[in-house]
């Protein structure tokens, strides 16, 4: 199996490091390391987003094999989300940067704040 080069600027890594890159999508892959989750729960869950961007951000992490979209045939119908084999190997690594974000944010304040 070829691998790709991310410094090559025609290697389609790069659009797997946009999606990776996105905190949207970075959201929904810690959300949903939880288990399987309705739209509205996922919503609430994150925070911030609202729903155009996040079926967005859902349909694109679909469309690129990290999560799956079932729908139960019930009335209302249900629909529930969930991380891909593939979607759960990005778990860890992107857990590692974000726990690494939750414990430098203040840091990383105090020298915007030093510098503007």
């Amino acid at each position: 199996m070829d691998t790709g080069d991310a410094f090559d600027p025609n290697c389609p890594t790069r659009l797997v490091l946009d999606r990776i890159g996105d905190k949207w999508s970075v959201l929904v892959l810690l959300s949903l390391s939880d288990g399987p989750m309705r739209f509205t729960v996922l919503r609430g869950r994150i925070g911030g987003v609202t729903p155009k961007v996040l079926t967005q951000t859902l349909r694109a992490m679909e469309l690129d094999g990290l999560i799956t979209r079932e729908v139960f045939a019930e009335v209302p119908p249900r629909v529930e989300y969930a991380l891909t084999d593939l979607g759960r190997s990005l778990h860890t690594p992107i857990a590692v940067v974000a726990r690494w974000a939750e414990e430098n944010v203040h840091e990383i304040i105090l020298h915007r704040e030093k510098v503007s």
